[in-house]
């Protein structure tokens, strides 16, 4: 039985966090913004297709390139059928379809970008392609044109050196499927320009996002604690964990998708290519049997005419093979803790860097971008249900086996003082 007060407590915490993750710190309210009258976004793939939708919503015009014909149509074509499917489900008037795609300016010609106030690049995550992108965005963009990337993990730092403006330069981060996703990685860079960030952040309110302002790191906040999960997920499997009982684990804490089943829906060849050998061979070797997730009808699992996931025997085989583990078992307790409690220490991580705000900005990320359980609060939240104690005991743990895992010294601090995760206060944001 659930506690009514609670849950009043945590919906009153979620409500705000969610309020100041809209206040940037010194950044007042009376600074000029910069006028946003038309958008260009390079790619029209899932990506590009899905951002490019957000502003044509909102009444914005928006230009958007791709480099080549079939490739524009095919985007276009998505776009105006999510419309439809959106209108046919009667979430806005028919004709809406018809006014929303006549805000479209299609072209394949990286100058038609020239008279956009917003730039927003969607191309394949690579950073010397974002880099030429970027530099040829350099002669073309118009001055005082935000030059933006959707990157989820590159170093923007290193994409605004290639141009002469870095101060104009930001990461844009949205989610997957773009148009529907609500959170917003405002990704501030070194140089960014204040007035850069403050307008980001309005125009994320207009659109219809949750915006939470981050710095420039691997991963930035979202991928970089998803990352430490993943880190020990596959550490389960090496042990002879099974991919849907980590899933399980997950499903019962209140994940709608393990992280497993996260991989199969976005794609296991996300970064790969055929012949590849990444530092994940499980990985490879289902890509390299076209085993690449929800859309190859296998991947971690087996998937039947309705994408019900079922566990796969050929993949139990490849673990097998791969790893020379016997089938383990653990409790689904001890499989969240493992996986979870490092989440925890990684975004200890991040405060210490001043990557993000607050630990609630945090929070914001994880309950609006990766389906972190509403009734558990958000992360740090939840890390205060552990308590500290708990937390050190767990990473200290974990530490003991593998060298590469180093411990917040935030936590021990926390267990002295009996502080609370989320009021740790380390200086907010800095670049």
């Amino acid at each position: 039985m659930t506690n009514p007060s609670s849950d009043a407590q945590v919906a009153a915490y979620i409500q705000q966090a969610a309020k100041a993750a809209w206040n940037v710190d010194g950044i007042s309210d009376d600074l000029p913004r910069r006028s946003i009258e038309r958008v260009g976004i390079i790619g029209a793939g899932t990506m590009g297709g899905g951002i490019s939708m957000n502003f044509a919503s909102a009444g914005i015009p928006v230009t958007i390139v791709e480099t080549k014909q079939e490739a524009l149509e095919r985007g276009l074509g998505v776009i105006q059928k999510n419309y439809q499917r959106s209108a046919d489900r009667g979430r806005f008037p028919q004709e809406e379809v018809g006014i929303c795609m006549s805000r479209y300016t299609p072209s394949l010609d990286l100058s038609a970008l020239a008279s956009c106030d917003l730039i927003i690049e969607a191309v394949f995550e690579d950073m010397d392609i974002k880099k030429s992108v970027f530099s040829q965005l350099d002669k073309i963009a118009k001055p005082g044109a935000i030059l933006a990337t959707n990157t989820s993990a590159l170093n923007i730092d290193e994409i605004a050196s290639v141009t002469s403006r870095p101060e104009d330069v930001i990461g844009l981060h949205f989610f997957s499927p773009a148009n529907v996703m609500r959170l917003l990685e405002i990704v501030r860079a070194e140089k960014t320009a204040d007035d850069v960030v403050a307008t980001s952040v309005d125009l994320a309110r207009t659109i219809g996002k949750v915006a939470a302002l981050v710095g420039v790191c691997p991963g930035f906040v979202g991928n970089r604690i998803l990352f430490a999960r993943q880190y020990q997920a596959n550490a389960l499997v090496y042990k002879g964990i099974m991919p849907w009982d980590i899933d399980a684990a997950f499903n019962e804490f209140g994940f709608k998708m393990g992280p497993f089943q996260m991989s199969d829906l976005a794609g296991l060849d996300i970064g790969w290519k055929k012949g590849a050998k990444t530092a994940n061979p499980i990985r490879d070797a289902l890509c390299e049997l076209d085993r690449r997730g929800q859309k190859t009808g296998a991947g971690y699992y087996d998937y039947d005419e309705s994408r019900k996931n079922i566990p796969s025997d050929v993949t139990a085989g490849i673990i097998r093979d791969i790893t020379g583990a016997a089938d383990a078992s653990m409790s689904n307790a001890a499989i969240i803790d493992q996986c979870v409690v490092p989440m925890i220490n990684e975004a200890l991580a991040i405060l210490e860097e001043n990557k993000a705000q607050r630990p609630s900005d945090i929070d914001v990320v994880w309950l609006n971008g990766y389906g972190w359980p509403l009734g558990k609060g958000g992360l740090m939240y939840y890390a205060d249900t552990l308590g500290a104690e708990k937390v050190l005991e767990v990473m200290t743990a974990l530490a003991a086996g593998d060298d590469s895992i180093r411990v917040s010294p935030i936590l021990t601090q926390l267990v002295a003082s009996g502080g609370k995760f989320v009021d740790i206060d380390t200086g907010g944001l800095k670049v």
